[in-house]
């Protein structure tokens, strides 16, 4: 699998970076070919000699060299291989992916590529839990970064917990995974899919509005699954405050009736996923200046009920997409109210959900997911987000193709 590959590995400045060098010789012995790239703090630990060594080529570590802008750009590097490996990837290296940094060689090739990344952290086990570092994490995730480990075990520092890197050969597996899906065409493809995501906010007046606690993670998430998977995505989202899915062709809306007229325009498509929390009611009329206070009390607000795109969707007869998922976020009786919407709405599949506040999943990064169908209820454990959604799409995988059987 690994055969005549090339991968840049780049080394990160932790003490998990002599790794690195097995990582190396592992990958060599399958074939592969390998180049080097080296922080400055990762000279601190390995040699760029060793590097060389080991991989049979030149190890790069510096941005302006005139040398090798020469021989080979930062562009043409990032861009030569068939997948970027990041390992050690530190706290550091992270937080610049995330972020979007270019102030070394390694960062500027991280952001210059338009190949698949894969990273294997290792930290401290309270860098790694930091919230910081999960929201680089969790970025980086939706972003379509592939990650290996890290694992629990002893640290250098004496400490034990997450955030271990991975062993080399648990590594090039993973590497081996990563270039196979990249080979392969992946099994939406050539398929067109619609992703909703997010919340909607229905106007009261120009500063206030009715809305919910989504944050749209779920949904993006899907989405960029669903690219993985080798779909033509488009997403339509709510006001969120994350990052769009690469890859994926994304339409900004705020209201549920924006929502729809999105939803229709970007029709027709294979599958439909109504991943977004839509308002369930909107001001009958907003007014066009702020409401004030008083002396006859509050407003009253007269609401009427939003368009029901899922349900729309559903019953669009001979240009009604070949499967229909949506989505049932309950705080009881969550199966039973799963059941009841897949037949009222008329999908094919509904994705239910326990968003009572003690899960912590409204906003939240991880989720527990019930899949049902008219032929069973699929249960899968508490996972992130990321996972969450690619098992998601393997079932929708599954019900496309047993709908064209």
């Amino acid at each position: 699998m690994l055969k005549d590959k090339r991968i840049l590995l780049i080394i990160g400045g932790g003490i998990a970076a002599y790794k690195s060098l097995e990582l190396i010789r592992r990958l060599r012995e399958r074939g592969a070919e390998v180049t080097v790239c080296m922080t400055e703090a990762a000279k601190n630990f390995v040699t760029p000699l060793a590097a060389a060594s080991l991989s049979g080529h030149k190890v790069y570590t510096d941005l302006f060299s005139l040398t090798d802008e020469a021989e080979m750009g930062h562009i043409q590097l990032s861009r030569a291989a068939d997948l970027l490996v990041v390992a050690p990837a530190t706290a550091d290296l992270l937080a610049k992916m995330a972020q979007g940094l270019a102030s070394d060689l390694a960062s500027t090739l991280l952001l210059a590529t338009d190949k698949r990344v894969l990273v294997a952290p290792a930290m401290n086990v309270r860098m790694w839990t930091h919230p910081a570092t999960a929201r680089n994490v969790a970025r980086l995730r939706n972003d379509g970064v592939l990650f290996a480990g890290p694992v629990d075990g002893d640290m250098a520092c004496g400490e034990f917990g997450p955030g271990r890197m991975a062993e080399p050969l648990q590594i090039v597996d993973a590497i081996a995974s990563a270039v196979a899906a990249v080979a392969t065409a992946g099994p939406l493809s050539g398929k067109r899919v619609v992703v909703t995501s997010g919340p909607t906010y229905e106007p009261i007046d120009p500063v206030r509005y009715i809305a919910n606690r989504s944050s749209g993670r779920q949904g993006h998430a899907i989405a960029a699954a669903a690219r993985e998977a080798g779909a033509d995505v488009v997403l339509i989202s709510g006001p969120v405050s994350i990052p769009d899915p690469t890859g994926a062709a994304v339409v900004h809306v705020e209201t549920a009736e924006q929502m729809r007229t999105a939803v229709e325009r970007a029709l027709p498509a294979d599958l439909f996923i109504s991943a977004a929390a839509v308002a369930d009611w909107r001001v009958a009329a907003s007014s066009e200046q702020k409401v004030k206070k008083g002396k006859s009390g509050p407003p009253t607000l007269s609401l009427v009920e939003n368009p029901d795109i899922l349900a729309t969707v559903a019953g669009l007869g001979a240009h009604r997409p070949t499967l229909v998922v949506g989505f049932a976020a309950e705080t009881e009786k969550i199966v039973e109210h799963g059941q009841a919407k897949l037949a009222r709405k008329g999908c094919d599949m509904i994705v239910a959900n326990d968003v009572s506040p003690a899960t912590g999943v409204m906003g939240g990064l991880e989720n527990s997911v019930h899949l049902i169908t008219k032929s069973g209820v699929e249960s899968l454990p508490r996972q992130d987000k990321t996972a969450a959604a690619q098992a998601i799409i393997m079932k929708c995988v599954a019900l496309l193709k047993d709908k064209k059987s």
